[in-house]
């Protein structure tokens, strides 16, 4: 399905968060530009990350000192709105979970749209793989599973067998089905505060107003590929940057943050010829683990 330019300026005018969408470069990986905000009496770090379509966890990897509930108003604070590109083909949906980001490639433009996502739970982590938009549906109803249903009895909160649309179904007004073995799903949320933390029960849920603007951009038939890479590799203005995220806790993501992996990766994926590393740049961005690119060269 094409969208028309025409559509994308609407969207852009009327979703705040459709600012998320870059150019793509045949020669560059690194997209975006880091900002700035103050802290206003009573927000969060997440309210503040809202505005600028931002996840929770993002903002507290780029202000690790602050107290991300009750930061002191009137701190200046970093908007981490700069992106490495993720690994692999450009195409279609890719979700990062590491890095708790979609990325929508555009069919007929060369544009990326970005947003922050909400992923599954340690006892319900979100596959990797590979797949695709399989069907659309706004206003979905809500089946919970039997597990689902008996983790919530065991709250007191016993749900009915089918949740229907409307504000108390935490699918939100949009969701995407996806070609996985279950149910799964990109849909929307009544809680905004589960987007850009690990709170599902395996989908992937965004805020309402970017699963409004993905729905209407997103063909059914689009590739989908859900990784776990948390460090990233980019170029940008002949220089080479580094992107590293914290790995999700389960065993089989862990040692993947460390000099040795990163030199590998670097092999693997760069020339060196161009690109000469200083390591010690490298080695304390890996140690900080900002969740931003920053230059190693």
């Amino acid at each position: 399905m094409y969208i028309p330019k025409l559509l994308l300026l609407c969207l852009f005018l009327s979703n705040p968060s459709y600012a998320l969408t870059f150019s793509l470069s045949p020669t560059e990986e690194v997209v975006g530009h880091i900002q700035t905000a103050y802290v206003e009496p009573g927000e969060s770090l997440g309210d503040i990350g809202r505005k600028h379509d931002m996840g929770v966890y993002e903002m507290m990897e780029a202000n690790p000192h602050l107290d991300p509930w009750l930061p002191i108003p009137g701190t200046q604070i970093i908007i981490p709105a700069q992106f490495i590109l993720p690994p692999g083909e450009k195409e279609g949906i890719v979700l990062n979970l590491a890095e708790m980001r979609l990325y929508f490639y555009h069919p007929n433009e060369p544009l990326v749209t970005t947003f922050p996502i909400g992923i599954g739970k340690k006892e319900w982590s979100t596959p990797l793989g590979e797949s695709v938009v399989v069907s659309k549906r706004q206003d979905p109803t809500w089946t919970p599973t039997p597990a689902i249903r008996a983790e919530h009895a065991i709250r007191g909160d016993i749900l009915p067998d089918i949740v229907p649309a409307g504000p108390n179904n935490p699918l939100g007004q949009y969701a995407l089905r996806l070609g996985f073995t279950g149910d799964f799903l990109l849909h929307g949320t009544n809680r905004p505060g589960g987007v850009g933390v690990r709170s599902s029960h395996g989908c992937i849920s965004l805020l309402p107003e970017d699963i409004k603007v993905l729905y209407h951009l997103v063909p059914v038939g689009t590739k989908v590929r859900i990784i776990h890479a948390p460090i990233k590799l980019g170029r940008k203005n002949n220089s080479l940057y580094l992107e590293v995220h914290q790995p999700l806790s389960e065993p089989e993501y862990q040692q993947v943050n460390s000099l040795s992996y990163l030199k590998q990766l670097v092999k693997k994926t760069m020339d060196t010829t161009f690109y000469p590393i200083n390591w010690s740049y490298a080695e304390e961005a890996l140690v900080q683990s900002v969740g931003y690119p920053v230059k190693i060269d």
